[in-house]
């Protein structure tokens, strides 16, 4: 098995690739099959997702490119900005991982992994629904790595107002 340990920044000449769906890209240890069948594992570390494109190496030298698989998503659209504005401010306080793109023609769209009841809720909003097989490549989040915003969860403004106890400065 090709153990891969390491994860390139840039481009690189990948030897082969592999298929993951968002799920499988998210985890640091993960055992699977190259397109070329080469059994592999990643063994790297955990906490960032393997985004479309990622080339890890492996111990031996081989580059292996991560590609997002295709995989059973709900795409929702509207021509309305508040509406669609309303729709990822609700899936957002869930937390739900989501894909915002481009809009297209006036409509805009936004993708996330299928569940019935997110979808009925943006039927109720007004939202068109539809289930389709695409790449989901969701939002990083705010405090990603490789958003340019801060990491982890401190903040960079003071706090003013009290937490129930008094701290010495």
């Amino acid at each position: 098995m090709l153990q891969l340990t390491e994860r390139l920044n840039g481009h690189h000449h990948a030897a082969d690739t592999l298929l993951l769906p968002f799920d499988e890209r998210k985890r640091g240890r993960l055992k699977a099959v190259t397109k070329k069948g080469v059994d592999v594992g990643i063994f790297i570390e955990r906490g960032e997702v393997l985004r479309h494109g990622t080339c890890l190496k492996a111990e031996s030298g081989e580059i292996i490119e991560i590609q997002a698989a295709s995989e059973q998503v709900t795409v929702a659209r509207c021509r309305d900005p508040y509406l669609f504005s309303r729709a990822c401010y609700h899936l957002g306080n869930r937390h739900v991982p989501l894909q915002i793109g481009e809009p297209k023609a006036g409509e805009h769209w936004l993708r996330f992994q299928c569940d019935h009841v997110l979808d009925e809720m943006l039927v109720l909003l007004g939202l068109d629904v539809d289930h389709e097989s695409a790449p989901f490549e969701p939002e990083n989040g705010a405090y990603a790595p490789g958003t340019g915003h801060a990491h982890g969860h401190s903040h960079s403004y003071s706090h003013s107002h009290s937490h129930g106890h008094h701290h010495e400065h």
